[in-house]
């Protein structure tokens, strides 16, 4: 999935299409076949399932791994062992194509999607009462009346009526983007590789010993993560509190909690992501914080509490923000630069004369007639541009009317003008993602965040901005993912109709289990609380955002605008430095999007991720064959085997079941 995860977006590595394979001359089911009853059920299970390892992901620590990998291989292993099963009864089944694959895939993808791209870690929870009381009361441009706790009904109905919008944008597009401009889409493309290899003979070998795998690494996720609990019956208590690295060190988070998500996602991030999240919480919690805590009493009151944003908990908030603000400015013109110079250099390509296939040798015209056949198929079902244009307008109208009742701030002359606008931005994300396969989702709903809130003003302004915000999300989101995957399908012979109709049945899907999978965790934990494990750490930061739109800077603590522009400049400075330098230094130079993260949760989670790229470095060092086989399974296996603890975990807590043991760890009682 090619969307900016809250703070960082981990993607399939790039892989050229010459590496596809050449197509062979097999029957091509009719798009109508390609979406079966067997897979949308399939679908919604693996949906829900990723919904809450997303919702689990935003609400502790915001970086959410590209789980493409193991949507893939559950995917393909629920049908093809439902198919087997009902062979070996002597039933008749339907052959499992690769198009009803990549149907799943996108299904999945598109359902999942909207535990992001829906706020549910950000923007929504931004308005909640929770965060507003933990931001201050009495903070200047904190309003109560700016607040709107979750709700099932409106967030479904929210989501309903903003996220096809994005899917009707851009559909006129599809041929331009993927056929004309040949756009990579590095995560389609990669999807569409894993896919294609399934369904050969020697590829579905190596799916099996990877579905073995994923599933002995999943029931080992899941059997610790149920052991860890019975020893978690109190505060700081159990394997998550684990001093491993000295009492001092634990006082500053730095401990290792023993979380098999974390260390899945140390498996699947890039080795530089790991190590620049582990640098980040070094420098503010080995150094930063420590630091400014000694000028308590001069640069802040020395009497606040913890969570009081006019003490030390706002130096991390707001220094945190500034290096994402920092990081997504520069992303943002970068890659606006580099879509304005391709753009340009494809209009100068047209003149070019063509290559005919008299003039190719024996392979090259293989692969010509290959890409002929593809675009045959792409073509064939297309979908009418007035349909597109039709289903845009239709309901932009219906959320026009429908928004400013949920949202009252949020006039409806703002919502069509965000509209408007958003086809141009929808176009710009999914470009840019087609060149660099990063999406920039949640710098386009700052965007619209700080413009309207801007506009609205102080009455009312923290929640219009949070809800344009929202707006904004889900139009560029889903469009991006929908172009993505028009490669995929592209790449596997499979429908635009069947592409663009699984994006349509997984996003309804979404619409309605991402806020259930959500509407569990909120009623189960402590959503929010600084001292627990989920501390939704941005529904803070863009509440602060949308504050810091209507009322200034004036309130901050004594120096900490002036620290928050040395950091915002760095971030800038330290991007611009990683483009300008050869690949091989600039491959050691820190993200600082990455870098954030851990300024304001802790430094905990650093750890694992690190221990998680420490076992995938050695692994790759003894044989690296098997790590670029099976990291992705064993990443998956973990992180799945201890979201699917979530759902039991969540029960036990609604009935108020705790756990029986409180394992706790201090300083020695001898002297």
């Amino acid at each position: 999935m090619g969307t900016e995860r809250s703070s960082v977006e981990i993607s399939e590595p790039l892989l050229e299409s010459e590496k596809i394979g050449i197509v062979e001359m097999e029957r091509v089911p009719e798009w109508k076949d390609q979406i079966t009853i067997r897979g949308l059920a399939v679908s919604a299970l693996l949906g829900t399932l990723f919904c809450i390892i997303v919702h689990k992901l935003n609400l502790t620590v915001g970086i959410i791994p590209s789980l493409n990998v193991g949507a893939g291989l559950l995917g393909f292993f629920f049908v093809k062992s439902w198919t087997s099963f009902l062979s070996k009864l002597g039933c008749s089944v339907q052959p499992f194509t690769k198009q009803e694959n990549t149907v799943i895939q996108t299904c999945i993808v598109a359902c999942y999607g909207l535990a992001f791209s829906g706020g549910f870690g950000s923007y929504m929870l931004a308005m909640n009462e929770k965060t507003y009381k933990l931001i201050g009361v009495d903070y200047p441009g904190n309003r109560a009346e700016d607040v709107k706790n979750p709700g099932l009904g409106w967030m479904i109905g929210f989501l309903f009526v903003v996220s096809f919008l994005g899917l009707f944008s851009l559909v006129p597009l599809r041929k331009v983007m993927v056929m004309d401009y040949k756009l990579t889409y590095p995560s389609g493309t990669a999807t569409a590789m894993l896919i294609n290899s399934f369904h050969t003979s020697t590829g579905a070998e190596l799916a099996g010993k990877q579905v073995r795998c994923l599933g002995k690494y999943l029931s080992m996720s899941l059997s610790w993560s149920c052991f860890k609990w019975f020893f978690s019956g109190g505060k700081s208590c159990g394997f998550d509190n684990f001093p491993i690295l000295g009492l001092t060190l634990y006082k500053s988070t730095f401990y290792f909690d023993f979380s098999p998500t974390y260390v899945g996602c140390g498996l699947i991030c890039p080795h530089i992501v790991n190590c620049s999240v582990l640098l980040g919480a070094i420098i503010s919690w080995g150094f930063l914080w420590p630091f400014i805590s000694q000028y308590a009493g001069d640069w802040y009151p020395a009497d606040l509490e913890s969570n009081n944003v006019k003490g030390l908990y706002g130096y991390k908030v707001f220094i945190a923000i500034s290096l994402i603000l920092g990081d997504g400015l520069y992303n943002l013109c970068k890659i606006m630069a580099i879509t304005v110079n391709e753009i340009c250099n494809k209009s100068s390509k047209q003149s070019n004369l063509p290559v005919t296939a008299d003039a190719l040798d024996g392979e090259a015209s293989k692969l010509l007639t290959e890409q002929r056949r593809r675009d045959q198929i792409f073509l064939k079902d297309g979908i009418p541009s007035w349909f597109a244009a039709a289903g845009f307008v239709g309901l932009a109208a219906v959320s026009i009317v429908t928004i400013p009742v949920i949202f009252p701030p949020l006039k409806w002359y703002l919502v069509l003008s965000s509209y408007i606008i958003a086809p141009a931005l929808a176009f710009c994300n999914s470009y840019g993602t087609g060149l660099t396969d990063w999406s920039l989702v949640t710098t386009y709903g700052k965007i619209g965040l700080f413009i309207i809130a801007s506009l609205v003003g102080t009455n009312g302004g923290v929640v219009a901005g949070l809800a344009a915000c929202g707006v904004m999300m889900a139009i560029v989101a889903t469009a991006a993912d929908l172009m993505q995957d028009f490669k995929t399908g592209y790449l596997t012979l499979s429908s635009a109709k069947s592409m663009f109709a699984s994006q349509l049945v997984g996003t309804a899907m979404g619409c309605v289990i991402a806020p259930l999978t959500f509407w569990l965790f909120w009623t189960a934990f402590d959503i929010g609380s600084p001292d627990g494990p989920y501390k939704a750490p941005y529904g803070v930061i863009f509440r602060e955002m949308a504050i810091l739109s209507t009322e200034g800077v004036s309130e901050l603590p004594k120096h900490c605008l002036a620290i928050c522009c040395g950091f915002f400049v760095a971030s800038l400075i330290i991007n611009l430095v990683r483009d300008i330098t050869p690949k091989k230094i600039s491959q050691f130079i820190p993200i600082p999007m990455a870098m954030a993260v851990p300024f304001y949760i802790g430094a905990y989670f650093a750890i694992d991720m690190f221990v998680g790229t420490v076992i995938l470095f050695a692994w790759q060092r003894m044989n690296r064959k098997d790590a670029e086989d099976y990291a992705g399974a064993v990443a998956s296996g973990l992180i799945c085997g201890d979201g699917i603890w979530t759902i039991p975990s969540a029960i036990l807590s609604i009935f108020r079941i705790t756990p029986p043991i409180c394992m706790y760890f201090g300083p020695s009682l001898i002297s």
